[in-house]
């Protein structure tokens, strides 16, 4: 399946312009053959975007959801798109009444529309984060799309080994990470990330947003790993969007061959819980 990753930091604080930039790089891919595109996190609204986040914060089925639908069904192809969820059954308030109930989420929308999987980051970052999200409690969420397994996680979520582990033994075949990535963390992306798609065969997706927001200079350097350990598509520093294929016959012929995850040997790990 062709995969494109949007690495954009789109326009903070601003849901329509934002969807305006998905609107046109969805189109742009799937002329280009994508049968997805992946978006950074919290890209619907911005990231640092202090109490806004609580103020723009949607349920996984608000309207953002309804207009993100629009856009797939429209250029024929799916989307997962990152995003401040509001619980469902809380309305909007003040942000120090509405915090406990915001996710830092990201949701993934097929090319008809249909509402695959919502995701909610389990691990916080910083105080940042701490201060405006609750975490999320489900590790391994996942959908089938194109043939493929498809799983989410957002950003730091990627950098516990036992989460990118919990979904290949789920059977992910293509892990989606939108990333809000800072200076002066680029090694996760530059060698993290590829070492997590080979040691859990599979492929993974991590797409960053890109410059100054607030306090944080976000890296960029997107890219789309295999599980050979090969970065088959990798962004610069700026706005860019890339595409690579994620493609099951490699990801098998590598299982076939890589022992990772047939050599465990679970019940050593027992003090790893």
């Amino acid at each position: 399946m062709r995969t494109a990753l949007l690495q954009s930091s789109g326009r903070p604080g601003s849901i329509v312009e934002n969807l305006k930039v998905l609107d046109e790089a969805a189109g742009r891919a799937a002329a280009a053959g994508a049968g997805l595109i992946v978006t950074p996190e919290m890209f619907l609204t911005g990231y640092a975007i202090g109490d806004d986040i609580a103020r723009l914060a949607e349920p996984a089925d608000g309207d953002s959801a309804d207009a993100v639908a629009e856009i797939a069904t429209r250029h024929g192809l799916a989307v997962a798109y990152g995003y401040p969820e509001r619980e469902a059954g809380h309305g909007e308030g003040s942000p120090a009444d509405a915090g406990a109930d915001v996710f830092n989420s990201a949701q993934l929308i097929s090319a008809d529309g249909t509402r695959l999987a919502n995701y909610r980051k389990t691990h916080l970052f910083g105080c940042f984060e701490h201060d405006h999200f609750t975490p999320g409690d489900q590790p391994v969420v996942q959908a089938e799309l194109n043939g493929l397994r498809v799983g989410l996680m957002i950003c730091y979520d990627v950098e516990f080994p036992e989460n990118v582990r919990a979904h290949a033994l789920a059977g992910t075949d293509l892990l989606l990470v939108p990333t809000a990535q800072m200076h002066p963390f680029q090694f996760v992306a530059e060698s993290v990330v590829p070492v997590r798609a080979f040691e859990n065969q599979m492929y993974v997706a991590y797409v960053n947003r890109t410059g100054p927001e607030g306090e944080f200079e976000f890296v960029g350097l997107s890219t789309l790993a295999s599980p050979d350990g090969i970065a088959r598509a990798r962004a610069g520093r700026g706005e860019e969007l890339v595409l690579a294929d994620a493609d099951p016959v490699l990801l098998a012929a590598s299982r076939e061959t890589n022992p990772y995850l047939k050599d465990r040997r679970p019940g050593l790990y027992g003090s790893l819980v």
